[in-house]
């Protein structure tokens, strides 16, 4: 049977252009670098990923995987996306970062290949950039162990998000690469929870995060309505 990549090869093209600037914390890459000690403490908090094996789905260039790793997990971290699979390869090789692997590969094509394989699965800011987010939240699911953990990533769908992940990050503040998010494939959290449950996912936790723009601070909080993650467990 052959399974389309469930990718769009413009989205993959979008991003390898920017591979090289992955890891320049003054680079468009910055909030990536500012919002991921929120995101790991969180993640940490709920499931900690020491000694556990953990997969990154939609990894880029690795700054989740190479600090989960950090944390003691063995991590793999997947993307279709080649320039910023190298960069993430040549991160780790350059950092000396333990216990993290790379691999070009759908997670639709390695459920296929180890299911049930992982502690935890991340899926951070990918749902928003794929044809069909459902089949990536059920190849997650198909990927964890029984009571383990997957954690999402997206953004809401709504006039709010609108101005402020699209028109103000990406246009007014130049925060973002133009072109990064289309409104149209944005997520609302009802549509995400629809996945999660048809894919044996059960909601447990949800939070938002939002941004100052004056003081450049990112904070996790309740309010879901712009960025938000969902701490999901395999039922």
């Amino acid at each position: 049977m052959n399974h389309p990549v469930n990718a769009d090869p413009a989205e993959l093209a979008k991003f390898s252009d920017l591979a090289h600037r992955w890891w320049d914390k003054e680079s468009e890459f910055r909030p990536l670098h500012q919002i991921n000690p929120l995101r790991l403490e969180w993640i940490n908090g709920l499931s900690p990923v020491a000694g556990r094996q953990v997969l990154d789905v939609g990894c880029g260039g690795g700054i989740l995987a190479d600090a989960m790793a950090r944390q003691g997990a063995q991590v793999l971290g997947i993307d279709l996306a080649t320039k910023a699979l190298k960069v993430a390869q040549l991160h780790a090789l350059e950092a000396q970062t333990p216990d993290v692997q790379y691999r070009e590969i759908s997670a639709e094509a390695l459920a296929l290949e180890q299911p049930g394989s992982f502690d935890v699965v991340t899926c951070m800011e990918m749902l928003e950039h794929v044809p069909d987010p459902a089949s990536v939240v059920a190849a997650c699911a198909a990927l964890v162990k029984p009571g383990g953990w997957v954690f999402f990533s997206t953004i809401n769908r709504n006039p709010k998000s609108f101005l402020l992940a699209i028109v103000g990050a990406e246009y007014i503040l130049n925060m973002l690469p133009r072109g990064t998010h289309e409104y149209a494939k944005l997520i609302r959290p009802a549509e995400l929870a629809g996945y999660c449950r048809a894919a044996g996912l059960v909601l447990r936790h949800t939070r938002g995060m939002e941004y100052n723009p004056l003081t450049q601070r990112y904070w996790l909080s309740g309010d879901t309505s712009v960025n938000y993650m969902f701490a999901t467990q395999k039922s």
